[in-house]
């Protein structure tokens, strides 16, 4: 069965999309971008303050779905520019000290709101 997973400790979606959707034991959470939840204000400044905002909008979806980052078995990283893998890599790898999962990286012409970084992720219980 199908469940919509919300959390206000995680950016309200900016269309029609939940942030996250429960099937049976796996989560597939929508695509996170740096906008801070407590203002909804959209943060375009640094690449790893960018990162790091993603990596904690993440953690609240999947902590309101009773998960955390040792759930993950898929990642997909957007960034409009791959001179920023580095960075957003050391961010994103503090995450995932140990079995990190399996990740795409892609470079992409643009993403929403202006940010530089997306990442989205399939969780398993």
């Amino acid at each position: 069965m199908k469940k919509v997973i919300h959390t206000d400790n995680a950016p309200k979606a900016v269309g029609p999309y939940s942030q996250a959707v429960q099937m049976g034991d796996f989560l597939f959470c929508s695509g996170q971008i740096s906008i801070d939840p407590k203002t909804n204000e959209v943060f375009t400044g640094d690449i790893k303050t960018q990162t790091e905002m993603v990596m904690r909008n993440i953690d609240a979806v999947l902590s309101a779905a009773g998960m955390n980052f040792s759930n993950i078995v898929k990642t997909t990283i957007f960034i409009t520019n791959m001179s920023d893998f580095v960075t957003v890599n050391e961010v994103y790898a503090k995450a995932f000290k140990d079995a990190p999962p399996a990740r795409s990286t892609v470079a992409v012409a643009g993403l929403p709101k202006g940010v530089n970084v997306e990442i989205e992720v399939i969780a398993h219980r």
